[in-house]
């Protein structure tokens, strides 16, 4: 047997007889023998991990349990013409709601920052655009909205989820939910407003993407409703430079990585790993090195020409202030008149002209229906339940991992239609017809959303004591 003990410079003997033991020992017993010495290690990370998640959970619920949530729903004037650029400057004006979270409050008072809710819903063919905030952050979204829309009128209103069931299956209704997510890395952007402008004649023509998204939720009749939210959270600055790390692997030709990048990571891993053990065992000299160079950094000169306007668009991206970012769409009817065809297909289809190859698309990412052969209706039970909580709650975090955009994609999706756009408040005809007198009255459509009523607090005042006259005769 090699000996493997040899004196220290420190003093002291190694020995490593016991090592060499256990490696001469079958490749079973070889692996059981290192887990047991250092697998305990590993183990203790994992419970420690879990039980840091768990603390931090039950410190945020308690912390989340007193945020005070309001519905408010935005009218603005039906010819007020602003383009989606006002609606841009309000995500901006909205990003002062970033808090810094230092280590105590997270984990000590379970500190967690808040965010907003931007909502389109079709109740019965009556649509309303809504922003959903908590208290503390009631002045600052009336702030931006006033200052880009002076005449808007912002009205609180009842949580509209709880007009219908919120919990599945139910004799009366039925639902179909859609979750959203981006189809490529968060730097590259989806398809902006700007790139809905477009010249005919000698005038600028600005194609509303909001025509084609309304246009399915105006196809809502009598039991339906379509509900439409995207929740935003201020992000850091962070995506940035994840951004900017794209652009210089682009420029160094891997195209940036599309994709997963955990996926890419595990299949580097073996690579990586043999490049680390070959630099253990092989020491390069002087000569080596200069004749084993690593190939020099690409230029900008090599990128071809549709790849140097991906950069700009990424550049562009990156300029501008971004949200973490989850998009949710319902469609929920009783079960006489439930036909999810009717508009989600439709919405499904209006988030497609987002798209632009080579760069970024908004795409389903999960539906609550499952195909599956086996629990198929305990599965579908069970993915309709999590949706509407998710729904109804807010929640950024369930479902797919939260992506960013910038404040000029979120307007792209979401902002105040112009006025050519049409949003009828009752379902349209299936056939054509003709277009009625301009003089002809139109009876209001009375709103199914409630006025939520102002609770105002009791004053006591006090009650004055009767004056007594000095001059009386008696005491």
């Amino acid at each position: 047997m090699t000996d493997f003990s040899f004196f220290s410079v420190f003093g002291f003997t190694i020995n490593w007889d016991f090592w060499n033991w256990i490696l001469e020992q079958p490749p079973s017993s070889t692996v059981w023998y290192i887990f047991v010495i250092v697998g305990w290690a590993a183990l203790a990370l994992v419970f420690f991990y879990m039980g840091e998640h768990f603390w931090v959970k039950y410190k945020q619920d308690k912390y989340t349990a007193k945020w005070q949530w309001m519905v408010l729903a935005v009218d603005v004037p039906p010819l007020y013409i602003q383009t989606p650029k006002a609606v841009e400057q309000i995500f901006a004006h909205l990003s002062g709601a970033k808090v810094g979270i230092s280590i105590r409050q997270k984990y000590l008072e379970g500190k967690k920052q808040k965010y907003f809710s931007f909502e389109i819903v079709s109740i019965e063919g009556y649509i309303q655009f809504l922003i959903r905030t908590e208290a503390e952050f009631r002045d600052l979204v009336e702030a931006a909205v006033y200052a880009q829309y002076p005449e808007a009128e912002i009205t609180e209103i009842e949580d509209y989820v709880d007009m219908v069931p919120n919990s599945f299956p139910n004799p009366t209704h039925h639902m179909l939910a859609v979750e959203f997510k981006l189809a490529d890395a968060d730097a590259y952007p989806i398809r902006t407003y700007p790139s809905f402008e477009y010249k005919i004649s000698k005038d600028d023509v600005f194609s509303d993407p909001m025509a084609a998204i309304l246009e399915n939720f105006s196809r809502i009749g009598h039991g339906e409703n379509l509900w439409f939210q995207i929740i935003l959270e201020p992000a850091s600055n962070a995506w940035k430079a994840k951004g900017i790390d794209l652009v210089k692997s682009i420029i160094a030709g891997d195209h940036g990585h599309h994709g997963n990048p955990v996926l890419h990571f595990i299949g580097d891993l073996p690579m990586r790993v043999a490049k680390e053990i070959f630099k253990i065992f092989n020491t390069p000299s002087e000569d080596s090195h200069d004749s084993h160079d690593e190939h020099p950094a690409g230029k900008l000169s090599d990128v071809t020409p549709g790849g140097k306007v991906t950069l700009e668009a990424i550049e562009d991206k990156i300029a501008k202030i971004g949200f973490k970012t989850k998009m949710r769409a319902v469609y929920m009817a009783r079960n006489e008149v439930f036909t999810p065809s009717r508009c989600i297909d439709g919405f499904v289809g209006a988030m497609n002209q987002f798209h632009i190859q080579n760069r970024n698309a908004i795409v389903p990412n999960r539906i609550s229906h499952g195909h599956f052969v086996f629990f198929k209706r305990w599965q579908q039970e069970m993915l309709d339940n999590k949706f509407i909580k998710s729904y109804v709650k807010r929640k950024i975090k369930t479902g797919a991992t939260p992506y960013i955009l910038n404040i000029e994609e979120l307007a792209t999706v979401w902002h105040f239609p112009l006025p050519f756009v049409k949003t009828p408040l009752v379902q349209k005809s299936g056939a054509k017809r003709g277009e009625p007198p301009i003089n002809l009255p139109v009876d209001l459509v009375e709103s199914p959303l409630k006025v939520k009523a102002k609770v105002l607090p009791t004053v006591t005042l006090p009650v004055p004591e009767p004056e007594v006259p000095e001059d009386l005769p008696y005491g």
